[in-house]
């Protein structure tokens, strides 16, 4: 068993942080999620729509939770959220100790708005502040997806002080106009003399969506590359960003303000001739998080290798990239797609979830 927990917990020794992409009242109450604290080093969770509703459809501790909710309580989405919440609440209250001791830098729990929203940067806002001030814990991340509009609340969101998970990051043009909209937010708050050190914000690139939309269309030397690859380039782009030579984020960080970090998510492989610790061994290293699906969080466990080595090979990692433009593959447009594609699965499972809390 020594060894197995080993092999997650050797990821934190390169400066990943582990979060589970998974939450239900059942890995709350069973203990299970803070064994994965203790055994594991998981340092943090993950929850979307499609999370919750297959929590909701498969956990019957939230039979008898739903039957306890107030008579009068008949709209479905509050009758979700308040299932939901007292999850996040718990979530962040058993992550409260990792969060303490790493100086706010691990230990969160993202909760997201409402997919419906997505194109509605007030409603954004809005949702944002209020499950902020709802779930009331300070290592609770609000989830915004990168729309044009998302990013208008995610700049709203961090000056008003709240930890962004932003979410559906695709390309390496939403990267960057991700990481300005937590800067401009950043700049704000400090225009109006308010302190930028307490906050913390990710920006969650998805990975095997990638390679699942692009294989297809691919000759088979770069099958199973690009999303790797995309990953190492917008890598090296962060630590030019952020790092001490940083114009940009220079005076933030003379303030006390922190980088926003990147985010490995969808990192259970789809093609089942990969191998299921694929996107997790090819994106190790310093100030990422990587949010794994139980199963592979499990695979990883059993025969996962942890080594350095997100910021190797970079100039290959680039080739890969430039062979793009030939097959008439634009990555920056495939983002755009994706993340369409990403809202409209999150929109289904939160039709399915709201439904489901009746």
């Amino acid at each position: 068993m020594s060894n197995q927990i080993s092999r997650l917990k050797a990821i934190g020794t390169y400066g990943q942080q582990v979060w589970l992409d998974n939450l239900s009242r059942h890995l709350i109450e069973s203990g299970h999620l803070a064994r994965l604290i203790a055994e594991d080093g998981v340092a943090g969770v993950t929850s979307n729509p499609a999370i919750f509703q297959q929590a909701f459809a498969k956990d019957p501790a939230y039979i008898a939770a739903k039957a306890a909710l107030p008579a009068d309580m008949t709209d479905p989405e509050a009758r979700f959220e308040a299932l939901a919440l007292s999850d996040i609440q718990a979530s962040c209250d058993i992550f409260r100790t990792v969060y303490d001791h790493s100086a706010g830098k691990q230990g969160y729990v993202s909760f997201e708005v409402s997919p419906h929203l997505a194109h509605d940067a007030a409603g954004t806002l809005a949702a944002a502040k209020r499950l902020w001030s709802k779930i009331d814990r300070p290592n609770v991340m609000i989830k915004i997806p990168a729309t044009s509009a998302g990013l208008i609340a995610i700049r709203q969101a961090t000056a008003s002080g709240i930890n962004v998970n932003v979410t559906l990051v695709f390309s390496q043009s939403q990267v960057e106009a991700v990481a300005h909209a937590y800067i401009a937010g950043l700049q704000d708050r400090l225009a109006a003399g308010l302190p930028v050190s307490g906050i913390r914000s990710v920006s969650s690139v998805f990975i095997s969506r990638v390679d699942a939309k692009l294989d297809p269309q691919l000759p088979e030397s770069l099958r199973g590359k690009v999303s790797i690859a995309s990953a190492k380039v917008a890598y090296a782009a962060w630590q030019r960003r952020w790092g001490p030579e940083g114009s940009e984020f220079a005076a933030l960080a003379a303030a006390g303000a922190m980088p926003q970090i990147l985010l490995w998510a969808s990192t259970g492989v789809k093609n089942p001739a990969y191998s299921d610790v694929l996107y997790i061994e090819s994106l190790i290293g310093p100030n990422t998080v990587n949010t794994i699906p139980e199963a592979p969080l499990e695979a990883f466990r059993d025969h996962g290798n942890a080594a350095a080595t997100l910021a190797l090979d970079v100039a290959s990692a680039q080739a890969v990239l430039d062979a793009l433009p030939a097959l008439k593959l634009d990555l920056n447009q495939i983002g755009e797609i994706l993340q369409q594609e990403g809202l409209a699965q999150f929109e289904q499972a939160f039709e399915k979830l709201v439904e489901s809390a009746r």
